[in-house]
């Protein structure tokens, strides 16, 4: 039995280095400079443990370098870490529309290859499991969030089936930006119903052993998926326009 995907919506206490750490980012993507861990303790009544650990989270991130002398410098943004669920969730959301494109254009590339190589070698055991996540997904389409995690990692069960130890990792990297992906798609109307459609014809297709039909039906799915998410940003834009 394959180890369950730890939950993109975990919930986790954000430590005052976090916290700090957040509100720095968002300045940053402002265009304001990077401040020293001297000028962090000061704003913000820290010690200067808190500001250097705070200096420590932007620059795991590759928001920061640490220079000699202890100088701080902002890192080109095109070289941010922007698989972390930290900096999605600080990112604002002209930044993350623009990322969840660019992650369509990533999933495009990856899965439906990725479903063709696990039709060609789907064991009865995983095609057990995706029955059991596609029946489940027909329960829950009242119920956005879990249907949100049963979708994901049907998805996941597809990528373990085309046993390929790095694409497995390079998709799991991004389960982040999948969900926010999925949460806008969900909010479609009747969004979940054809979801569960759409995977079911993926399923069928890895039931027959068919890497084509796999590899279209999946292909088929994300591009519903873009449609919809392209659809929701006009619509939450024309919301925006309204309240100013």
């Amino acid at each position: 039995m394959p180890r369950r995907q730890e939950s993109p919506d975990a919930v986790k206490v954000r430590t005052l280095p976090v916290q700090v750490a957040a509100h720095l980012t968002r300045r940053i993507v402002e265009g304001a400079p990077a401040p020293s861990e001297i000028e962090i303790a000061g704003e913000f009544g820290v010690s200067r443990v808190v500001a250097r650990e705070t200096i420590k989270i932007l620059a795991s991130l590759d928001i920061v370098d640490v220079a000699q002398g202890r100088r701080v410098v902002v890192r080109p943004r095109a070289e941010w870490d922007y698989l972390s669920p930290l900096l999605i969730e600080w990112l604002p959301a002209e930044i993350v529309d623009e990322l969840l494109q660019e992650l369509h254009q990533m999933r495009a590339l990856l899965e439906p290859e990725l479903a063709a190589m696990a039709a060609a070698s789907v064991t009865d055991e995983t095609l057990e499991r995706l029955r059991a996540e596609l029946d489940r997904m027909a329960t829950l389409e009242t119920d956005p969030d879990t249907y949100l995690e049963v979708d994901h990692e049907f998805h996941m069960e597809i990528c373990r089936a085309a046993d390929n130890r790095i694409l497995d990792r390079i998709m799991y990297s991004a389960r982040w930006l999948g969900t926010a992906s999925r949460r806008v798609t969900n909010e479609a109307p009747a969004g979940l119903r054809r979801a569960t459609a759409q995977h079911a014809e993926i399923y069928e297709a890895l039931v027959a052993r068919d890497p084509e039909g796999a590899r279209a039906a999946m292909r088929r799915h994300l591009s519903n998926n873009y449609s919809t998410l392209l659809s929701e940003k006009e619509q939450r834009s024309k919301r925006a326009a309204k309240r100013r």
